[in-house]
C-alpha cells in the first residue's frame, strides 16, 4: 500500500464526515481507528457511550467497496440506527425477529443488488446455517461488532451468540476486515475480545472513557428518596434516566413521582412485553421526561438528550456503571451522573449475585468487581481518574475538577490516630475477620460474636468507643479504597493490612481524609452548580433558551411527521448551536455541527425559515 494513500483516503473521509453527518473533522480517537480499518486492518476500539464509535465503521462502510455487516445486539439500537442513517441518506437495512420472512428475503436480495452499504444483523443470525449461505454470497467487506464485551465471559454482559462470530467469519469466502467495538473492556475483557474474535495482527485504541462533558458524583449518607423527588422537581423540563437495583424500587419510585405530578415511566423485566416497548416509545420521543427502570434498560438506547442519569444503588460492577452513566450527555451538552450509595447497597447486589445460578469460578469474580465498585464509592481520588485507572486508559495524574471527589469543599483531616487504631485492631485479629467485626471490636460491641471469640479481652476493645460502628465501618472502606488496607475476595471478604498501613503503624506515613459526608444537600448541590457555571461560562443566554426551546418545538413536529425520535431530526447540541448562531442562509446552516447535506434538503427549511423570519435583534432586545 502507498504510503500517501491513507492520507488521501483520511481527507475523503473527512469530506464524507461533513456531507453526510455535518461535522467538520472527527474526534482524535475517531481519527485514528478510522485510519486502522482504511489501512484493512482488524481493529478493536474501546469508547465512552457516546464517544462517536458508530462513526468509525459508517464512514469506512461508505468509502469502501462491497457490504458492511454490523454485528448489533438489540433491536430497539439497529432501529435507531438505520432510522439515523437513512435520514442522512445513506442506504442500510437490518434483519431481526421484527420482520417477516418475505420481509427478510427482500433485504437480503436488495444487499445482493449492492443497493444497501449497511446492514445490522444480531449474532443469533449467525448461528443458522441458511443465513450463513446467505450471507457468503453479499461480498462482505467488513464486519463490524458492536458491544463487543458480549463475547467475553468475564465481561458483564456475556452473550453466547456472540462466539459465533469468529466461525462465520473464517467461512466467507473472503475474509472481511474486522472492527470491534465497546464503551467497557478491562484489560481482562480487551484479551478476550481479541482471542475469541480472532482478530489478526490488530490495532487497539482505548481512547475518551472520561468524557469531559460529565459530571460524576457519589453521594453517601443522603435521604435517596428525598433527593430524588427534589432532584426531579428541579430538573422538569430535562431527559434522564433513575437506575434502581430490584423492581419493587422502580415501581415505588415511579409512582412516588407520578403522584407529584412528575412526567415518568417505568421499565423492568416484570412488565409485559407491550408495556415495555410503550414505556421506552415515550421516553424516547419525549413524551415522558424521567424513566425509572433496572438494568434491563438502556443497551443500545441511542437517545442523545438523556441530561442526568441517578443510580438510586450501586451497581455491581464499574463496566455496568460506566455503560449506564454513560448514557448521558451523548450530544456532547453538560450532564451529570450521580450515584447515591449506602452500605445496603453491598448486601443488595451480593444477594443478587447469590440468587444468580453460575459456577463458582465466575461468582468469584463477581464478588471481585463487585469489591472494586465499592472502593470507588468510597474513593477521595478524582473519579475520572480512578475510572481511568480501572479500565487501563493511560491518561495524565490530573484532577478532572468537576467530579464530587474534586468539588469536595470539606477540610482534610488528618486522620492518623483513627488509623492507627483500626490497623492495630486488625493486626490483633491476625487479618482473619470482615469489616463489621473490626468496627464491633473497636466500637466495644457486647455482641455474641465478640464476647464468644473474648475479643472483649483485646487492648483495642473500645478504642473508638465514642464513635458509631457504622462511621467506624466507613473509616475502614475509606482505607480499604485508599489502598492502606485490602479486602479478600468471596461473599463474606476479609480485610487485611497492606504496606502504607505498616507504615502508618511505625509513624512513617500520614492518614488525610475528609471528614465522613452524612447528609448533604447543599454539598451536592455545589457539586451541581459548579459543573452548571462551569457550562454555562460561555453558554446560552436568555434569549438563546427561549429560542431554543422553539426550535425544539419545530424540531417535534417534524419528529412526529416522520415518525421517529425527535433526536434522529437533529440533536440538542446542534439547535443549541443554531439557537446561537442564528443561521440565516445555507451556509450558515451548513457550518452548523449536526447539519449534513442530505439533512439539511430534509429538514433545515423550516429552521431557516423561523430565523429568516425573526428580527433577531428586536427580539434580544426584550432581554436586555
Amino acid at each position: 500500500m502507498s504510503l500517501d494513500i491513507v492520507p488521501r483516503q483520511m481527507e475523503e473521509a473527512r469530506e464524507l464526515l461533513q456531507k453526510v453527518y455535518g461535522y467538520q473533522d472527527f474526534r482524535e480517537g475517531q481519527k485514528k481507528i478510522v485510519a486502522s480499518v482504511l489501512e484493512g486492518r482488524d481493529t478493536l476500539g474501546i469508547m465512552p457511550t457516546g464517544g462517536g464509535k458508530s462513526i468509525c465503521y459508517q464512514i469506512p462502510a461508505l468509502m469502501m467497496q462491497g457490504l458492511t455487516l454490523v454485528i448489533s445486539p438489540l433491536i430497539s439500537l439497529m432501529k435507531d440506527q438505520v432510522d439515523a442513517l437513512t435520514t442522512m441518506g445513506v442506504a442500510a437495512a437490518y434483519i431481526n425477529s421484527t420482520l417477516s420472512g418475505k420481509e427478510v428475503n427482500e433485504r437480503i436480495r436488495a444487499a445482493k443488488r449492492g443497493e444497501l452499504k449497511l446492514l445490522y444483523v444480531a449474532p443469533e443470525r449467525l448461528e443458522l446455517d441458511w443465513f450463513r449461505a446467505e450471507m457468503s454470497e453479499l461480498g462482505i467487506s467488513c464486519v463490524a461488532v458492536d458491544e463487543a464485551h458480549c463475547v467475553s465471559q468475564w465481561g458483564h454482559d456475556f452473550r453466547t451468540s456472540y462466539l459465533a462470530i469468529a466461525p462465520f467469519v473464517r467461512e466467507l469466502p473472503n475474509r472481511p476486515i474486522v472492527a470491534a467495538f465497546t464503551a467497557t473492556a478491562t484489560p481482562e475483557v480487551t484479551e478476550d475480545i481479541l482471542k475469541l474474535l480472532r482478530l489478526q495482527e490488530p490495532e487497539v485504541f482505548v481512547t475518551g472513557l472520561g468524557r469531559n462533558n460529565l459530571a460524576m458524583s457519589v453521594l453517601r449518607g443522603e435521604n435517596k428518596r428525598e433527593f430524588i423527588m427534589q432532584y426531579a422537581a428541579n430538573h422538569t423540563h430535562q431527559s434522564g434516566i433513575i437506575y434502581a437495583a430490584t423492581r419493587k424500587e422502580v415501581d415505588d419510585l415511579y409512582e412516588r413521582l407520578v403522584r407529584q405530578g412528575l412526567s415518568a415511566g417505568r421499565y423492568h423485566a416484570g412488565m409485559s412485553d407491550q408495556e415495555r416497548a410503550a414505556m421506552q416509545e415515550a421516553f424516547l420521543y419525549d413524551d415522558v421526561r424521567i424513566m425509572v427502570a433496572t438494568n434491563a434498560f438502556g443497551m443500545g438506547i441511542d437517545k442523545s438528550n438523556v441530561r442526568y442519569v441517578i443510580h438510586y444503588n450501586m451497581p455491581k460492577n464499574m463496566e455496568a456503571y460506566v455503560q449506564e452513566a454513560g448514557r448521558a450527555g451523548r450530544d456532547g451538552e453538560p450532564s451529570e451522573c450521580i450515584l447515591l450509595f449506602s452500605p445496603q447497597d453491598i448486601m443488595t447486589q451480593k444477594f443478587l449475585i447469590e440468587q444468580n445460578p453460575q459456577d463458582s469460578e465466575r461468582k468469584h469474580n463477581e464478588y471481585r468487581k463487585l469489591q472494586q465498585m465499592t472502593e470507588y464509592c468510597y474513593t477521595n481520588r478524582c473519579l475520572r481518574n480512578a475510572m481511568l485507572d480501572y479500565f487501563g486508559e493511560q491518561h495524565e495524574d490530573q484532577p478532572c475538577g468537576i467530579c464530587s471527589s474534586c468539588t469536595d469543599e470539606r477540610e482534610l483531616v488528618d486522620m492518623t490516630v483513627d488509623a492507627q487504631k483500626i490497623f492495630s485492631c486488625i493486626h490483633r485479629l491476625r487479618e482473619r475477620f470482615g469489616v463489621g467485626v473490626v468496627a464491633s471490636v473497636l466500637k466495644g460491641s457486647r455482641n455474641k460474636k465478640v464476647l464468644q471469640y473474648g475479643f472483649d479481652r483485646l487492648p483495642t476493645y473500645g478504642m473508638m468507643s465514642e464513635r458509631t460502628e457504622k462511621d467506624i465501618s466507613e473509616q475502614i472502606n475509606m482505607l480499604v479504597a485508599e489502598g492502606y488496607l485490602a479486602l479478600s475476595e468471596g461473599q463474606y471478604p476479609v480485610v487485611r493490612l497492606q504496606q502504607m498501613a505498616a507504615e502508618v503503624l511505625k509513624g512513617k506515613r500520614q492518614v488525610m481524609q475528609r471528614v465522613v459526608r452524612t447528609v448533604s444537600q447543599a454539598a451536592s448541590a455545589r457539586t451541581r452548580d459548579g459543573h452548571r457555571r462551569q457550562a454555562l461560562d460561555s453558554g446560552p443566554s436568555a434569549m438563546n433558551e427561549t429560542v431554543f426551546e422553539q426550535l425544539r418545538l419545530i424540531r417535534r413536529e417534524l419528529a412526529a411527521k416522520e415518525k421517529v425520535p425527535s433526536y434522529i431530526i437533529f440533536n440538542d447540541a446542534t439547535l443549541r448551536e443554531m439557537s446561537v448562531v442564528c443561521p440565516v442562509t445555507e451556509r450558515d446552516m451548513l457550518n452548523i455541527k449536526g447539519v449534513g447535506e442530505v439533512k439539511f434538503r430534509k429538514y433545515g427549511a423550516p429552521f431557516l425559515q423561523f430565523f429568516q423570519n425573526q428580527n433577531i435583534d428586536s427580539f434580544a432586545a426584550d432581554y436586555e
